[in-house]
């Protein structure tokens, strides 16, 4: 298995947001599906990561890998409240094989409304 995906697959298993600083490029860029604007820098894409692993639940599981020198994308599923969400992680790394780009996509848009109103209130939790 690729390193880079094995070191994201523990981060997911163990959902401890320490090991995102090992993960993340100090220059990270986290684009989600929710918000309009790309997130820029570590702190804020390790806070938006951090949400959504406590957000999903233990249904939460990846479905097909593409991985390539400079990319890894993963689909994903999960259902929350009867809602089956689908959609996919794209990572960018740099040469030191840490992530520069994350990149959500989510899909229907009953889940991404769910989300986002999950999202919201946890990231104003994590903020307190």
């Amino acid at each position: 298995m690729d390193p880079r995906l094995e070191r994201w697959h523990h981060y997911t298993q163990e959902r401890n947001p320490d090991l995102l600083d090992d993960l993340l490029a100090q220059d990270c860029v986290f684009i989600s599906p929710v918000v309009h604007t790309p997130q820029e820098g570590q702190a804020i894409s390790k806070l938006y990561l951090t949400g959504a692993m406590q957000v999903f639940n233990d249904s939460f599981c990846y479905t097909k890998e593409i991985v390539t020198p400079d990319h890894i994308v993963l689909e994903f599923e999960c259902e929350m409240d009867g809602i089956m969400i689908n959609g996919i992680d794209m990572m960018t790394f740099n040469e030191e094989d840490k992530i520069t780009e994350f990149k959500v996509m989510v899909r229907p848009l009953k889940a991404v409304n769910m989300l986002h109103g999950r999202m919201k209130a946890m990231l104003e939790k994590l903020a307190s």
